[in-house]
């Protein structure tokens, strides 16, 4: 039996526009929240208060993140920007703030990108200072680009199969690839515990969603940075098709061993990451009640995932049994972004980088908050909806329940 619905402990009405994404800093400080004006507003996760407040895009946001000293913001006016982070001791002054006071950030540079396909970037960090972005490409929708940062070196271009272009026909008129264009895309390194990662050589893999419902994990099988073209360079592993509608969402669990995948339909996607079978997919596709769903999450901890839906509510479900365990409801308009505070101590190996950022990022006031609100903070969950609101919920444990 679900639990009892909730209220949440805060609401953010900082934006006049949809909430279209969300990202937490990975020390917990700083909440990223951008909208549908282009806006991008940082909050204090500690005061609540904002701390920088600027528009980012010309239109829609895509996707924010917070880099190490820089900000990535993706728009949909076909734009990256990086960005200087400001000083939190410079943004936050006494008295009452407005969002006019706020200091804006510098830009450091740009990089054009296609987006057409509403996706997301994904950015694979190798540093604080070093990264590797993966996008759509920027001529054919259907194929994938990765760029290295700063340089701006476009090292892999059209990912995919750039000769099957023609061959289906969609319901708008348009005619396209077999998969249609790419939804979400997640960059990463194969697992340690993955029987192919077992080489000294990382092996780079791009896991891309579809606009036909399939979903497709390939690895780089050329040296580390030799650049490649028209797709070679890169095998395919394997093809899974789940959905009957196009993928909506997508998301990857913080030691990439699965993935999870939501549409319009009343199916969640589960892709096991680790067992890779040449061709053979493990993916395997569980029946929810609730159709239109637009936003996955998935915890630190990989056992318990959010889904935001188009009806307004964000459910909770158990990522082995996909029993729900609770439903939010607040807004009244589809929940278009949501996400999971980082864990106070991640006990996985792949999240070592993200450790080490913490630490690096700290804000020197550790002292203010006690261990357990830290750990109180770090089971929140914050869902963003297109009635301009971003919603705060304190989560129980979950543990006798996902167990």
């Amino acid at each position: 039996m679900a639990l009892p619905s909730p209220s949440p402990i805060h609401l953010l009405r900082s934006h006049s526009s949809a909430v279209s994404t969300l990202f937490i800093s990975t020390d917990n400080e700083r909440l990223y929240s951008g909208d549908g004006a282009g806006q991008v507003i940082v909050t204090s996760t500690r005061s609540l208060r904002p701390l920088a407040s600027w528009k980012a895009h010309a239109d829609s946001l895509l996707g924010v993140e917070e880099w190490g000293s820089q900000i990535i913001t993706h728009g949909r006016d076909n734009k990256i920007h990086v960005w200087a982070r400001p000083e939190e001791s410079a943004s936050i002054r006494p008295g009452p703030a407005t969002l006019s006071d706020l200091s804006t950030p510098t830009i450091c540079y740009s990089l054009d990108v296609n987006a057409l396909n509403y996706c997301r970037f994904s950015l694979l960090r190798e540093s604080k200072q070093e990264g590797l972005l993966a996008v759509p490409n920027l001529v054919e929708s259907a194929l994938a680009d990765i760029w290295s940062l700063p340089s701006r070196q476009r090292l892999h271009a059209a990912i995919g199969d750039p000769l099957d272009t023609s061959a289906t026909a969609f319901s708008d008129g348009r005619s396209g690839s077999k998969s249609g264009i790419i939804m979400s895309i997640h960059l990463f390194y194969a697992p340690a515990s993955a029987p192919s990662s077992s080489t000294s050589a990382k092996e780079l893999r791009l896991l891309c969603s579809y606009e036909n419902g399939g979903v497709v994990l390939r690895k780089r099988t050329t040296p580390e940075n030799k650049q490649t073209v028209e797709g070679r360079g890169w095998e395919v592993l394997w093809k899974s098709k789940l959905h009957v509608e196009s993928v909506m969402a997508m998301a990857v669990s913080l030691d990439c061993s699965f993935a999870l995948t939501v549409s319009a339909d009343h199916l969640v996607g589960r892709y096991d990451l680790l067992k890779i079978q040449p061709g053979v997919s493990d993916g395997i596709a569980f029946k929810i009640k609730h159709p239109g769903n637009g936003a996955i999450a998935i915890r630190g901890d990989g056992r318990v995932c959010a889904i935001g839906g188009w009806d307004g509510k964000v459910r909770l479900y158990s990522t082995k049994t996909f029993k729900l365990l609770g439903t939010l409801a607040h807004h009244k308009q589809g929940c278009q972004a949501v996400i999971f505070v980082c864990p106070v101590d991640p006990p996985l190996d792949n999240v070592s980088l993200h450790r080490d950022l913490r630490k690096d990022d700290s804000s020197g006031d550790e002292d203010e908050m006690t261990v357990e609100e830290k750990h109180a903070r770090a089971r929140w969950l914050i869902a963003g909806s297109a009635d301009a609101k971003v919603s705060i919920w304190a989560l129980m444990n979950f543990e006798k329940t996902s167990a």
